[in-house]
């Protein structure tokens, strides 16, 4: 049986962003937790080693495959700053065009620096995300 990596962990948050190397991302890190935590309403929470997740929901997919994810996060990581969102989302690409320097991947969406984004539009995304998410899967 598949055993799912990422899921939601005891572990610190806060210790979490206290060991991320770089001084400018860990304040990014800072920066990002009181933002969605602020946008979402939900407190942070671990998934595996280095995503910090919000809130959850249980999906399950044609395949049979299911298991329980953050509705949306983040992580701190070397390269860049991974944002999750949902994914497949329609009008996550139309918010984009206004969100500033990034890219993406099918769940994530990556930035340098909290300074190259528009905070507003991070906030919509986050928002769009969580209803998306509870609309696809109401009882959570």
């Amino acid at each position: 049986m598949y055993e799912l990596k990422t899921k939601e962990t005891d572990n610190s948050v806060i210790e979490f962003i206290e060991n991320v190397e770089s001084p400018k991302k860990r304040e990014d890190a800072y920066q990002l937790l009181d933002i969605f935590t602020e946008t979402t309403g939900y407190e942070a929470k671990m998934w595996g080693p280095s995503i910090i997740g919000f809130g959850a929901y249980h999906y399950k997919y044609e395949s049979g495959h299911e298991g329980d994810a953050p509705l949306v996060g983040f992580s701190p990581r070397k390269a860049k700053i991974s944002l999750y969102f949902a994914p497949g989302e329609t009008k996550r690409e139309e918010l984009l065009k206004d969100f500033g320097k990034h890219t993406t991947g099918k769940g994530c969406v990556y930035i340098n620096k909290v300074a190259d984004i528009d905070v507003e539009v991070l906030k919509a995304l986050i928002t769009q995300s969580v209803t998306f998410l509870k609309e696809m899967y109401p009882n959570q």
